[in-house]
């Protein structure tokens, strides 16, 4: 695996000494270009980083060292921790995003994905669902990497987790109208790690947070709405978190 380090960011600080390195965190660029994004994420009056960058040949941009914290994180939370940004390592994938064309990932670029995520999981030791899009931990204020990003696929092996789908589930808007099913959900994707304070069932940042869901665990189905696939699916998960 080939690294690129002509580009280099001093966007970085100091890592929290409390805190491990335990997540990785995926991105889209929301830019035109590559070079766009490279002289995006490089100059410092942007106050922006991520430690790698993937263009659309695969190509793949060492920014800043995995020892330092990267400012790509944000505003975020995830299992209580509102500092991801000194547990976790950045990667920006080049793609104009949803505010543009948001064109799909191509398979140079996943395949160069691949080999950077399986390096950094071994090198690191973290844990499948540790890895995650800029979405979950910020579903309030970011669309990252998006419904067109391929998890399944990275799934398949053993990159990334996915919870079990239940084939025999068709969608059924009615369980909208269900409180206990909204409570239950509410409680399970606080487990799970997402961000439910002062989220209410079927408010505004609730519907968010599902869609945020959704376009990691359900992308056929991004809506917002918590319908009964939705709902089996966090489920699973939060059994898979239980064990």
């Amino acid at each position: 695996m080939k690294l690129i380090e002509k580009y280099k960011s001093n966007n970085f600080d100091k890592r929290q000494k409390n805190l491990n390195l335990e997540y990785i965190i995926i991105h889209y660029t929301a830019m035109h270009s590559c070079q766009e994004a490279l002289k995006f994420l490089c100059n410092e009056k942007n106050k922006v980083s991520s430690h790698y960058l993937i263009s659309k040949k695969g190509q793949i941009y060492y920014l800043v060292d995995t020892e330092k914290r990267a400012w790509h994180a944000g505003e975020s939370y995830w299992k209580g921790e509102t500092d991801i940004n000194s547990c976790s390592i950045g990667i920006e994938i080049d793609n104009s995003g949803h505010m543009n064309n948001f064109e799909p990932y191509n398979n140079i670029q996943i395949n160069s994905l691949h080999k950077l995520l399986s390096f950094l999981k071994s090198e690191f030791k973290i844990l499948e669902q540790n890895i995650l899009g800029h979405s979950d931990i910020a579903p309030f204020r970011k669309l990252d990497p998006g419904e067109k990003f391929p998890w399944d696929f990275l799934s398949k092996f053993g990159i990334v987790y996915m919870p079990k789908k239940n084939k025999n589930i068709s969608f059924n808007e009615n369980i909208l109208e269900n409180i206990d099913f909204l409570e239950d959900s509410i409680k399970m994707l606080d487990f799970i790690g997402y961000d439910l304070r002062n989220v209410e069932p079927n408010s505004t940042k609730f519907k968010m947070l599902i869609k945020a869901y959704q376009m990691h665990y359900v992308q056929n189905n991004v809506t917002g709405n918590l319908d009964n696939l939705t709902f089996e699916i966090i489920k699973n998960q939060f059994k898979d978190m239980l064990t």
